[in-house]
C-alpha cells in the first residue's frame, strides 16, 4: 500500500477551507442545515486528504471500478490478478501459524472455560510468528506482502475463522497498520517490535455511543496537559480490547479528530475502565467498551498524518479490513460447504438422499459461486493496494459482497439444508449464526458502504458538470431551476455547455468493443462482455440520475444505493469471470459461471432458464462427489441427532 505523499497531488486537492465540496453545495442549495452541510465537508475534507496521500495515477478517479464506468474503453488488465507467491520465509510463518491453529483446535485448547481463545494458543501464535505478518522486518515483523497475506486469511479461517479475525484486527485495522502509514521513525521503532512479537495485541477504538457511520459525532476528547493528553469519553465495541492491549484511538483535540497510540494498563483503575456486555457476536474475543476519565497518554504517542487529521487515518486502514472480511468469509463458507455434504449424504426424504435432489445440489452449487467469487475478489484487490492503489471502491465491493455472501450462505444455503438440527446447541450454524450474520456491520454496514461507493463514483462527475451549474444557481439565488425559463437559461448559459458537450459525446460517439483474453472459455466470455457493455453505457444513466433529482440527489438514498448496487454486481461479474477463466479446475470456471449467472439474473430482473437449472444442479452433483478440491481435508462438524437409515 503506497503512503507517498505526491506534490503534484496535493496542489490539485481543493483546499476544503477556501471552496465548499460539491456535496456541501448541493445540501446547501438543497435547503439543509449549516451544520450538515459543515459535517458533510469534514468527511469530504477527510477523504481528499485521504487521496492525497497516493499518487494521481492510484487515486480514485484512475481506479478501475471508477475508470469502467467513464473511461471510454475499459481496460481489461486493470482486472487481471495473478497468483502470488509469498517469499519462503514469510511461508513459514503462515505454515507454522496454521500449524498451531490446528494443534490447539484438536486438542481442544484454543477456547477457555470462557469460550475465548486462550492466552496460550496467542502465544503460541506470537512464536510462529503470526502477529507480525504485516509489519516490515526492520521492526521484526515478516513483511508479508498483502496479496499473500489476505489469501492465507481464508486458509486460516478454514482452521478458525475468530483467529483469522484476530489477524486482521490486528494487523489492519488496529495499532499496526496507523503506526506503519502514519508514525515517525521513533513511534515505529517503540510500538512495531513489540506488536510484531505479540508481546502486544491491538486494536482500534473509533466507535462510540453517538459516532459510528457519522464519525463527525466523535466525543471522546483528549487535552493536552504538559507532556500528556489528557482523555475523557467513552467508546463502544473495540474487539481485542482487554488490560495490557495497545489501541489506536481516535479522539478530538482542539475539536479535531486525531489518533493517539495508547497503551493499556494492566488492571482496571479510576481512570481506565472497561464496560462489559453481552455480545453474541465475536463471541470468542474480548470485545468490550472502554470508559476513560482523565486517563494519561503521553504527547509523543501523537500520529500527525502530513494531510488532514485523525480521520485521515482512520480512513486509510479501514480498505485492508475490508479485504480481510471478504477472506474470511471465503474460508467460512468452505466450512459450510463441508458441513453439508456429508448431511446431505446422510439425510434421506422419501427413500432418497437429499444430496440427490436439485435444490440441495443447486445450493451447493451457489455456495461455490459465492466462494469462487470471493477469491477473485480477495485476489484482484489485495494486488491492487500492493501496486499503490488506494483501492477504496474496489474494497467496498468486496466488502459488501463477502459479508452479504456469508449472510446468504448461511441462511438460505447451510441453515435450510440442515434444518432443524441447525439449531441444536453445538451445531455449527446454531452456535455461529450471529458470526456469520454480523460482518455485515463489520467496517462499515453494508448499504451505508454502497452509498459511499456512489459517491465516490460520482464525485468527479459532479465536480467538473454539476457544481459549477450549483455554484451558478446560488450566485442567481435560483432554487428551483427551470430550463425553460429565460432567465434561468441566462443564468446556467456558461455552466452547461461543458455539460451539454459531454452528454452529446456518450450518446453519439461509440465505445470500443472490450479487449478480452483470447482464451477464455465462452461461457465466461459472455459474461465479461455483458458486465463490459453495463459498465461502459452506465454514464448517462448514472449522470441522468443526478440531473433529474440535482440537488434533491443527496436525500434519494434509495434510488443511489439501487445504482451502485448495479455497478458492483457488474464489476464483480468482470472481475470474477476473468479469475476463473486463469483457473485450470472445470469446478472452479462452471462455479464462477453459476454466480455471474445470479449476477445477471440480479441485473436485468430476468427468471433463470432451464440451461442456468441444469448447469447450477450438475455442478452441484459434482461438488457432492468431492469436485470442490479446496475443502478436501477440512474435518465436518458431527451429525447430530443421527438415526438409523
Amino acid at each position: 500500500m503506497s503512503s507517498e505523499t505526491s506534490i503534484d497531488s496535493q496542489d490539485s486537492q481543493r483546499d476544503s477551507n477556501d471552496q465548499e465540496s460539491f456535496a456541501e453545495t448541493a445540501l446547501k442549495l438543497g435547503g439543509k442545515s449549516a451544520d450538515e452541510a459543515r459535517r458533510t465537508g469534514v468527511i469530504d475534507s477527510a477523504d481528499d486528504n485521504v487521496e492525497s496521500l497516493f499518487k494521481p495515477e492510484y487515486q480514485t478517479v484512475n481506479s478501475p471500478a471508477h475508470r469502467a464506468v467513464w473511461d471510454r474503453g475499459l481496460a481489461v488488465e486493470l482486472y487481471q490478478s495473478v497468483p502470488s507467491e509469498a517469499a519462503a520465509d514469510v511461508r513459514k510463518v503462515m505454515d507454522d501459524s496454521l500449524a498451531v491453529a490446528r494443534r490447539h483446535v484438536e486438542e481442544k485448547t484454543l477456547l477457555d472455560e470462557n469460550k475465548k481463545i486462550t492466552q496460550s494458543a496467542l502465544d503460541d501464535l506470537a512464536q510462529a510468528g503470526y502477529w507480525g505478518l504485516l509489519v516490515d522486518r526492520e521492526y521484526g515483523g515478516a513483511g508479508a506482502e498483502f496479496r499473500n497475506f489476505a489469501p492465507f486469511l481464508t486458509r486460516m479461517a478454514m482452521v478458525d475463522p475468530t483467529v483469522a479475525g484476530l489477524a486482521s484486527v490486528h494487523g489492519c485495522i488496529g495499532a499496526v497498520d496507523p503506526v506503519r502509514g502514519f508514525g515517525n521513525e521513533e513511534q515505529k521503532k517503540r510500538f512495531l517490535p513489540r506488536l510484531a512479537s505479540g508481546e502486544r495485541l491491538s486494536a482500534f477504538a473509533l466507535t462510540e455511543p453517538a459516532a459510528g457511520s457519522d464519525l463527525t459525532a466523535l466525543r471522546t476528547c483528549a487535552v493536552r496537559d504538559g507532556d500528556d493528553f489528557v482523555v475523557n469519553g467513552e467508546k463502544l465495541f473495540i474487539t481485542n480490547v482487554v488490560p495490557g492491549r495497545t489501541i489506536g484511538l481516535v479522539c478530538l483535540i482542539e475539536d479535531k479528530p486525531a489518533v493517539l497510540i495508547c497503551d493499556l494498563p494492566d488492571q482496571e483503575n479510576e481512570n481506565f475502565q472497561l464496560q462489559k456486555y453481552g455480545l453474541w457476536a465475536l463471541k470468542h474475543t474480548y470485545n468490550q467498551g472502554i470508559i476513560f476519565k482523565d486517563f494519561r497518554v503521553p504527547a509523543e504517542n501523537l500520529l500527525e498524518p502530513k494531510k488532514g487529521n485523525g480521520l485521515t487515518i482512520a480512513y486509510h486502514g479501514l480498505n485492508l479490513g475490508r479485504v480481510a472480511l471478504c477472506a474470511n468469509a471465503a474460508g467460512t463458507m468452505r466450512l459450510m460447504m463441508a458441513s453439508m455434504i456429508p448431511w446431505a449424504k446422510f439425510r434421506v426424504t422419501y427413500g432418497e438422499a437429499i444430496s440427490t435432489r436439485e435444490l440441495v445440489t443447486r445450493r451447493l452449487a451457489q455456495m461455490a459461486g459465492m466462494i469462487v467469487a470471493c477469491d477473485a475478489l480477495v485476489e484482484w484487490c489485495s494486488q491492487l493496494i500492493d501496486k499503490g492503489y488506494r483501492g477504496e471502491m474496489e474494497c467496498i465491493i468486496a466488502k459488501i459482497f463477502g459479508s452479504e455472501a456469508q449472510k446468504e450462505a448461511a441462511i438460505e444455503l447451510f441453515m435450510k439444508t440442515h434444518g432443524g438440527r441447525s439449531f441444536l446447541h453445538g451445531h455449527l450454524f446454531g452456535d455461529n449464526v450471529h458470526e456469520y450474520l454480523a460482518p455485515c456491520i463489520y467496517e462499515g454496514e453494508g448499504e451505508m458502504l454502497g452509498m459511499a461507493f456512489f459517491k465516490s463514483l460520482v464525485k468527479h462527475h459532479g465536480t467538473t458538470f454539476f457544481e459549477p451549474i450549483g455554484k451558478a444557481l446560488q450566485k442567481a439565488g435560483i432554487k428551483k431551476p427551470n430550463p425553460l425559463n429565460p432567465m434561468h437559461a441566462w443564468a446556467l448559459k456558461g455552466a452547461l455547455i461543458p455539460y451539454g458537450k459531454w452528454v452529446l459525446g456518450e450518446k453519439l460517439k461509440g465505445k470500443p468493443r472490450v479487449d478480452l483474453p483470447s482464451n477464455m472459455p465462452q461461457h465466461l466470455r459472455a459474461h465479461a462482455e455483458f458486465a463490459a457493455e453495463k459498465l461502459q453505457k452506465s454514464p448517462l444513466v448514472i449522470s441522468g440520475t443526478m440531473q433529474k433529482h440535482q440537488l434533491a440527489l443527496a436525500d434519494r438514498q434509495c434510488r443511489m444505493s439501487d445504482l451502485s448496487s448495479r455497478i458492483q454486481n457488474l464489476v464483480i461479474m468482470l472481475c470474477t469471470s476473468l479469475y476463473a477463466a486463469r483457473q485450470g479446475d472445470e469446478v472452479i470456471r462452471a462455479a464462477a459461471g453459476v454466480m455471474c449467472d445470479e449476477l445477471k439474473r440480479k441485473i436485468t430482473g430476468r427468471h433463470a432458464t432451464d440451461r442456468e437449472f441444469r448447469s447450477a444442479t450438475k455442478l452441484g452433483s459434482v461438488i457432492v462427489d468431492g469436485g470442490f478440491k479446496s475443502i478436501a481435508g477440512l474435518n465436518p462438524d458431527e451429525i447430530m441427532m443421527s438415526y438409523d437409515q
